[in-house]
């Protein structure tokens, strides 16, 4: 049993949770995840790590109500606890693994769309506590959505908070800001996004008419989480790719996001589910030598 230390509902439909995890905690990195079930007959649900404590043994998770699972999973209180939670899993930041001294040359600015603050949140934080001061946007639909501001103003250079209606902070989409920032003067050097993957797609392309380099996470299209399903099967350039095992972060420029959606809302149905399986074959899995898809 993991158990839930601490709950607090960040707005009515996402809420965080401390959990006892240690070996989670001793060692997971910015931009890894972990699987979540609340009983033996449990969904597995795929979270990212939002914080970690690796004294306390404590992770942090932000969850966002949707099916049945993540509603059961708000009805936890503290004392409570999930039967399983598996990780690290999946490859972290690139920021946290590259040579620190090229890191601290860059200019770097973070493009939060939602729940995306929640992944975005650790990366900051590691480069605050390197002596490296990121920007962050933080985008949301209303001012009742923005999630996480206090923590985050806490170690971003600069925070800007925008909303899609103008209730608070400035006013208009994610992208609207990356335009503002850079007809201000600002310069940067790379641009993590991580949010909706329609959000996501337009910060690419408006990344794009600035050179700005930009990595994507594509945690909203992960499902199993091992590279068994096929889920989060996607194209980035060349090559076959799956968000749980080879990602989730890779270069926006190179993702092609239109396949990815488009397969995110077959493989709701298990008709389409059928039908991916049919028309990819060998490379619909990820090849975890387990589910024989591989073969």
């Amino acid at each position: 049993m993991y158990l839930i230390k601490k709950k607090k509902v960040l707005c009515p439909s996402i809420f965080l949770m401390d959990v006892e995890a240690p070996r989670v905690a001793q060692y997971c990195q910015p931009g890894q995840f972990l699987i979540v079930r609340i009983d033996e007959n449990g969904e597995r649900i795929p979270l990212t790590i939002c914080d970690y404590d690796r004294e306390a043994g404590m992770i942090t998770i932000v969850v966002q109500t949707i099916g049945a699972s993540t509603k059961r999973m708000m009805d936890l209180e503290e004392g409570q606890g999930f039967h399983d939670v598996v990780g690290p899993l999946g490859q972290p930041s690139e920021l946290v693994t590259d040579d620190i001294e090229e890191v601290k040359k860059k200019k770097i600015l973070f493009v939060a769309g939602g729940l995306g603050t929640a992944p975005v949140y650790p990366q900051v934080k590691w480069l605050h506590e390197h002596g490296i001061d990121a920007d962050v946007i933080v985008g949301a639909k209303t001012k009742d959505l923005v999630i996480l501001e206090e923590e985050m103003s806490k170690v971003a250079g600069n925070l800007y908070i925008t909303t899609d209606d103008g209730s608070y902070g400035r006013s208009g989409m994610v992208t609207k800001v990356i335009e503002d920032l850079v007809a201000e003067g600002k310069k940067y050097d790379l641009c993590v996004a991580i949010g909706p993957m329609i959000m996501m797609k337009f910060c690419v392309l408006t990344t794009k008419k600035f050179d700005i380099p930009t990595i994507v996470s594509m945690n909203p299209i992960m499902v199993d989480g091992t590279g068994m399903c096929g889920a989060c099967r996607l194209t980035v350039g060349d090559e076959i790719k799956f968000a749980c095992i080879d990602g989730p972060e890779f270069d926006g420029y190179k993702v092609n996001f239109d396949e990815a959606m488009g397969r995110m809302r077959l493989y709701k149905t298990q008709e389409g589910e059928a039908l991916l399986a049919l028309e990819e074959g060998k490379t619909h899995h990820g090849g975890c030598g387990n589910c024989g898809g591989d073969k």
